[in-house]
């Protein structure tokens, strides 16, 4: 794919955040002293009333944006991801998903394409976090166009809200034309041999996949889950009972994730033979985010050959 356009979607954050703002007035940005990295500092140029930086104090941070939903606004509290699912947990639980407050949270530099910044900042447990609270709407928009949706659909959903964001540019390849529902997967690769769920940075490296599998003579049904909780899982059990075997792909720990949310709803309403693909039970590192994609087996060829293993089994 080294022809399709690429995007970080903290990019595509900070432009949705600046673009939507005069039609939701009361939309609302605060960031812990990263507006540059997180790309709200988009929005802060464009409407400086508007914005609040909160300083390196996150667990404040949220706590505001609790205050201002309450006023009746629209908050969107960033930073990193460690530190908005991670040092703002209780804040999150207590002061926004507890009262159901009106709250976005947009959590940028997910995952281990970090890169240099190491294992410390590189948060694999995020989706697993904020879907253990209640109420809470976890989504992981796979690229410029559906991030963008997503925000839009964010602000439109009177309730707490996760959406996760990357620090890596990565390929553009959604439809822009396609409807964006929160709760709704995509299928964006027919298949009759094996489902590849997936979602963020790896809906684009399960499509590569899918490619090196054909040409093995298998079939790759390829869904895309931007929204984590709440699950399509009427999409999941439809492509399940067609393929017969389901792998889920996630830049993220395979405990609590995509991949745990596929296998609850597989294990309680269609047992199917389920493969996890993800980081396994450990810390990232620090290294380039491209070779780090490589040595995890995130990339297209590391999701090839853990389905052919899965499938040889």
């Amino acid at each position: 794919m080294s022809d399709v356009k690429k995007i970080a979607t903290r990019q595509s954050y900070g432009e949705a955040l600046r673009d939507l703002a005069e039609e939701y007035p009361n939309l609302v940005v605060l960031d812990a002293d990263l507006a540059g990295a997180t790309k709200t500092g988009i929005f802060k140029k464009a409407y400086p009333d508007r914005f609040v930086d909160c300083g390196i104090a996150e667990g404040n941070m949220m706590t505001i944006a609790a205050g201002l939903a309450a006023s009746g606004m629209i908050p969107f509290a960033s930073t990193f991801a460690m530190f908005a699912a991670g040092r703002a947990y209780e804040q999150v639980r207590n002061s926004i998903g507890y009262p159901h407050l009106n709250v976005k949270i947009g959590a940028t530099h997910a995952g281990i394409t970090v890169g240099e910044d190491g294992a410390s900042h590189q948060c694999l447990e995020d989706l697993a976090l904020m879907r253990a609270i209640p109420g809470m709407v976890v989504m992981c928009p796979a690229d410029d166009i559906e991030a963008k949706k997503a925000v839009k659909a964010a602000l439109d959903y009177v309730g707490p809200v996760y959406i996760r964001f990357g620090r890596a540019a990565v390929p553009v390849i959604s439809d822009p034309d396609a409807e964006f529902e929160i709760g709704k997967g995509t299928v964006v690769r027919e298949g009759s041999d094996v489902t590849i769920v997936a979602n963020g940075i790896e809906v684009a490296y399960a499509l590569e996949a899918a490619e090196l599998l054909k040409a093995d003579g298998i079939d790759a049904e390829v869904i895309n889950i931007c929204t984590i909780k709440p699950l399509d899982e009427d999409l999941i059990i439809a492509s399940a009972k067609k393929t017969g075997k389901v792998v889920t792909a996630e830049e993220h720990s395979i405990i609590g994730g995509l991949g745990g949310a596929v296998a609850e709803c597989l294990s309680e309403k269609l047992p199917t033979p389920l493969y996890r693909i993800g980081v396994r039970d450990r810390f990232g590192e620090s290294g380039p985010a491209g070779e780090l994609v490589k040595k995890y087996e995130l990339d297209g060829n590391g999701i090839y050959k853990q389905v052919k293993g899965f499938l040889n089994k």
